[in-house]
């Protein structure tokens, strides 16, 4: 099986797209009431910061994630807050929101979609 070597942070329109799509899903985020109450006031803008970062680094963009965070460690970094279905539901339609609001093609979107989708499936940390 060949391996894809596109480099998808360039083609879904580098830092400019990113920087939109967690724009765009961060102000679904400040209304949603399930999601809001996750994030503190004073780190909202930091944890925009670090979702675009990990985006762009995961789709092909710079190592600044990395560089100052370490390894991503997705579940461990998401273990203090209660994921459930339900909050995982509010993160996908929030973010369904945002990714159907960029200027991605539709295979660009589906592409993106199946990744993220994935994402919050793994995150989910509680069965109640």
């Amino acid at each position: 099986m060949e391996r894809d070597t596109t480099n998808y942070y360039e083609v879904f329109g580098g830092e400019a797209f990113f920087s939109d799509l967690v724009s765009q899903f961060y102000a679904h985020v400040a209304t949603n009431p399930i999601l809001r109450p996750m994030y503190p006031e004073s780190d909202m803008k930091g944890a925009a910061r670090r979702l675009q970062m990990f985006l762009e680094q995961y789709w092909g963009g710079p190592s600044t994630y990395q560089e100052e965070r370490g390894h991503p460690r997705l579940r461990m970094r998401h273990a203090g807050f209660h994921i459930n279905q339900e909050a995982k539901d509010a993160w996908v339609g929030c973010m369904k929101l945002a990714v159907d609001g960029s200027n991605l093609d539709a295979a660009g979107k589906e592409k993106l979609w199946r990744y993220l989708e994935g994402a919050a499936n793994h995150l989910v940390n509680q069965m109640d």
